[in-house]
């Protein structure tokens, strides 16, 4: 399974979000054991870095990067992507972003905790407990 992983559950593992870091994790860990294949878009990645960089400083903002580029796969974001999210009516560019990479890559799905702005999306959109759920399902 390929999925595009959203910002926030990203950060639930950096920044150690203890109400969302047990199912993040879980994630994150299915993508290190190679049980699904996780992709971050480009422009996750520069909110990554000012997240982390305002919540802890800049030196952990750029391990923080670092330990993504070696985690996960990386979306491109080129033009034919921003005119694809451009188009998009969900008022999120960033989760149209997203949506559209995970178009323009095949993906089989995103996941998030914030569902309500990926209804635009033509792929499954699940929380990281729903696809713990769906992997545990079919083992």
């Amino acid at each position: 399974m390929h999925i595009l992983l959203d910002t926030n559950v990203v950060l639930d593992v950096l920044l150690a979000r203890q109400k969302w870091l047990e199912s993040s994790g879980a994630i994150w860990r299915k993508s290190d054991e190679g049980v699904l294949t996780a992709y971050l878009g480009a422009t996750t990645f520069t909110d990554i870095f000012y997240i982390v960089r305002r919540s802890k400083d800049i030196e952990i903002a750029r391990q923080s990067v670092e330990i993504c580029l070696n985690a996960f796969t990386i979306c491109e974001v080129n033009r034919g992507i921003l005119e694809a999210a451009q188009a998009k009516s969900g008022s999120d560019f960033e989760d149209n972003i997203l949506i559209a990479c995970a178009g323009m890559y095949n993906l089989d799905g995103i996941v998030t905790r914030d569902k309500k702005g990926f209804k635009d999306a033509t792929i499954p959109v699940y929380t990281p407990e729903e696809l713990l759920q769906e992997i545990t399902k079919n083992e």
